[in-house]
């Protein structure tokens, strides 16, 4: 024993590591299973509020124009400002920066005249990306909820 050290003082034991692992294990155990959901729950209410946002504007263009923009313009009419407006027409957007994508990076779908709103149908195809299936969020209610 040189220097005043043995032979012990110069790491962990198999079991101190073996200690560390099975406390940090069960942390992770506990912890994951509490935020997993949080995320999916996150990006649903994201949609909602752009969905809430982009409806907005669609009700700013409607007031500028005396109507929607048509399903062939689309939301980009929010944007740019489409080519069919005749010159004198007072558009006066752009009603938003950006075409709006919802927490998927998926383009929201608009349906003018509405499928089932009196106005419009604004949708967001939520997590599985597909039409229906229960889980799309949209600027109306299903009868169901």
């Amino acid at each position: 024993m040189k220097n005043g050290r043995s032979k012990r003082a110069g790491g962990f034991t198999l079991i101190e590591l073996m200690l560390v692992i099975i406390i940090i294990g069960i942390l992770v155990s506990i912890v994951v299973p509490r935020l997993t959901g949080r995320t999916q729950r996150a990006r649903i209410a994201a949609a909602k509020m752009t969905i809430e946002n982009v409806a907005t504007a669609l009700k700013a263009f409607e007031l500028d124009l005396g109507r929607f923009p048509t399903a062939e313009e689309g939301l980009e009419a929010l944007t740019l400002r489409p080519a069919t407006l005749a010159p004198e027409d007072e558009w006066n957007g752009p009603y938003l920066e950006l075409e709006p994508l919802d927490p998927w990076k998926r383009r929201l779908v608009y349906k003018y005249p509405g499928e089932v709103s009196v106005d419009f149908d604004l949708i967001s195809l939520g997590p599985d990306g597909q039409e229906g299936g229960g889980d799309d969020i949209a600027n109306y209610r299903r009868k169901e909820e």
